[in-house]
C-alpha cells in the first residue's frame, strides 16, 4: 500500500493559492479519474483509496493546515501501518519556476513548514517527494507570495504542470523514484 500526501491549506480562500499546488495536483487527478475525497476527522485529513495497476493507493489532503501536515500524515501512517518508504509527499516549491517538477528521495525541509512538520512527526527526512514549482518569487516575503493566487496569465501553464504532475505520479507508482527523477526532473 502506498500513501500519497498532498500538502495545502483547506478552505475556499486558499483553493487557488500557490501554497496549494499539492492539493491542486491530486484534485486534478480526482476530477479526471472520477474519485473523490471523504473527510476523516480522526485522521485529520480528507482521504480517498484507489486502485492503480492492482495496487492499493491512499491519497490524503491534511485538514490541519500546512504547518501541521505531519500530524495527519503520521496518523494515517500509524492507522494503516504504512512504512515511510511507501510515502510520496507532493508540495509547492518556491525555488522552482512554475512549470517545473522535481522528485527527491530525501532532503531538508528547505524552509517549507509542511515538510518541517512531516520530518518532525516521522522522525526522518528520508521520504519521497514531488516538488511543484511555483516561482519565480517576486520581491515579496515568501509567506505573502505563497498565499497569493496564481495569475490568469499563469493558469494555462499551471494546468499543463498539474497534468504532467499526475502523469509523473503514475510513472512513479510503476517505476520508483530513480527512474521518475530521470524522466521528470
Amino acid at each position: 500500500m502506498k500513501l500519497i500526501t498532498a500538502l495545502g491549506n483547506i478552505g475556499d480562500k486558499y483553493n487557488f493559492t500557490r501554497h496549494n499546488a499539492g492539493f491542486m495536483a491530486v484534485d486534478y487527478w480526482s476530477v479526471n479519474e472520477n474519485f473523490s475525497f471523504k473527510t476523516e476527522n480522526k485522521l485529520k485529513c480528507m482521504l480517498t483509496k484507489i486502485k492503480y495497476n492492482n495496487n492499493d493507493i491512499i491519497i490524503i489532503k491534511p485538514t490541519t493546515y500546512m504547518n501541521l501536515s505531519g500530524e495527519a500524515l503520521s496518523q494515517v501512517m500509524n492507522y494503516y501501518k504504512i512504512d515511510i518508504s511507501d510515502i510520496l509527499v507532493i508540495y509547492d516549491d518556491i525555488n522552482l519556476d512554475l512549470g517545473r517538477l522535481r522528485y527527491r528521495p530525501s532532503g531538508s525541509d528547505g524552509g517549507h513548514n509542511g515538510i518541517k512538520s512531516i520530518i518532525q512527526h516521522t522522525g526522518t527526512n528520508k521520504f519521497d517527494r514531488l516538488k511543484i514549482g511555483i516561482g519565480p518569487q517576486p520581491n515579496l516575503p515568501s509567506e505573502v507570495f505563497v498565499l497569493q493566487n496564481f495569475t490568469s496569465e499563469q493558469t494555462p501553464l499551471l494546468k499543463e504542470t498539474l497534468k504532467t504532475a499526475v502523469e509523473s505520479i503514475k510513472f512513479y507508482l510503476d517505476n520508483g523514484i530513480e527512474k521518475t527523477q530521470n524522466k521528470f526532473n
